[in-house]
Formats: C-alpha cells, sequence, structure tokens
C-alpha cells in the first residue's frame, strides 16, 4: 500500500489481506484549474507508480488520494489538502462550519506484471454542524487535524464535526472499501472477510449504497 496513513492501514485490514507498506512522496499542489476528481486521481496514479518502482515487479500496489472540496465565494470550487499549520487549520474549520461539502478519495491498482492500471473514485457529501469556536481551538490543540485534508477526521469522537452524510463513510475516512473491493475483483483478487459487513461494524455506520457499489461494473 502506497500510503503512511494510519486510517488507511485500519481500514485495508478489514479486509483480511496480507499486505505491506511503501509510501510514495508525490507533489500534491492542484494544478490550475483541475477539478477535485481529476486532481485525487492524478495523485493516487502518481502514488501507485512512485510505489511501483521501490518494490518487487509482481507486488500489487495500492494507492489512495483524498481531498475535501469546498465551495469558494465566487461559486468555484477550492480543493483543501492537509493544513499547513494550526492557523491554517482552524481556517478551514471555520470556512467548512454549517456548510455541506463534498470529499473525493481516488484509488489506483497497479499490477507492473501484467502492465495493468485500473482507476476509481468516490465522492461524498458532508454536511458539517455548527461547531463553536472553543471546539475549533480545542481540536486544532490536540493536533489531530494537522494531518488530514480539511482539517478534520470524521471519526474523531471528542469533536465529531460532521452532522450527517448519507454516503461512504469510510471514504471520509479515506479508503473507500467496497470500491476498492471491485476493482480488486477485476483482478480475481477477492477479500478474505466480508467488507460490507466488517467496514459498517467497525465505523459503527449502515451505509446505505454499499449494494449498489459492489453490484456497479466500473
Amino acid at each position: 500500500m502506497a500510503s503512511n496513513s494510519p486510517r488507511r492501514r485500519q481500514l485495508l485490514a478489514l479486509t483480511g489481506w496480507n499486505f505491506d507498506i511503501s509510501p510514495a512522496e508525490v507533489d500534491e499542489r492542484p494544478l490550475p484549474g483541475e477539478l477535485p476528481p481529476a486532481y485525487v486521481l492524478r495523485l493516487a496514479e502518481s502514488k501507485a507508480r512512485a510505489a511501483g518502482a521501490l518494490v518487487p515487479a509482481e507486488a500489487v500496489i495500492i494507492a489512495a488520494d483524498t481531498a475535501v472540496a469546498a465551495t469558494n465565494a465566487d461559486g468555484g470550487v477550492d480543493i483543501l489538502g492537509k493544513p499547513a499549520d494550526a492557523a491554517d487549520a482552524e481556517g478551514m474549520l471555520r470556512r467548512l462550519r454549517g456548510h455541506t461539502h463534498q470529499v473525493y478519495t481516488a484509488l489506483a491498482v497497479l499490477h507492473p506484471v501484467q502492465s495493468v492500471l485500473l482507476l476509481d473514485w468516490c465522492a461524498t457529501q458532508v454536511p458539517m454542524r455548527e461547531y463553536s469556536d472553543v471546539e475549533i481551538s480545542a481540536y486544532v490543540a490536540s493536533g489531530n487535524p494537522l494531518d488530514k485534508a480539511g482539517a478534520y477526521a470524521i471519526q474523531h469522537a471528542g469533536f465529531h464535526p460532521v452532522e450527517s452524510i448519507d454516503g461512504c463513510y469510510a471514504n471520509v475516512v479515506g479508503l473507500p472499501l467496497c470500491h476498492l473491493t471491485r476493482t480488486l475483483g477485476k483482478l480475481g483478487i477477492t477479500p478474505l472477510n466480508d467488507v460490507p459487513h466488517t467496514c459498517q461494524a467497525a465505523l459503527e455506520y449502515q451505509c446505505p449504497i454499499y449494494r449498489q457499489v459492489l453490484d456497479f461494473d466500473i
């Protein structure tokens, strides 16, 4: 897996697969005018190819990239990555407060021996609650937001920033497992565990879309 994210490692472990970690560093700056789906797909592919140069040729490489997209004052969309510092994190959280934004995660599965690259992506609408400035300050002081796109973790029990969602919860955490399952299925790789059941139990979330995702042939 071409990621050093502990959250992605925890989610991938739910499949029952054994895997190794080979983090890939790439330039994460958006290109001019780049839309969120294209942005995360480009970075996921770049991470997969970078990791592919470092691991055995027979390895199957999984890479992912997650970004938060928020509407700006001009009606356009800004891509929010990881905050640069505490002040940047506070600004992101204030901007997202009380509004709905989108979380995009792209997946890239690379099999060098078969010369196969498979791409997929997932989007989730995320409405944020009206948390207070005091809550923002306490959360930022914890250090938790500094390594997360949009400066928050949906699963953080103390802050609990999200009002509700109607989509893939695992996507917002950083790895949409049902999308990954159907993508790897194209290579004949199936999970050892029941992914929908295991994912929902671990995240304590009743997913309304998993059947639709798994039954859709991309």
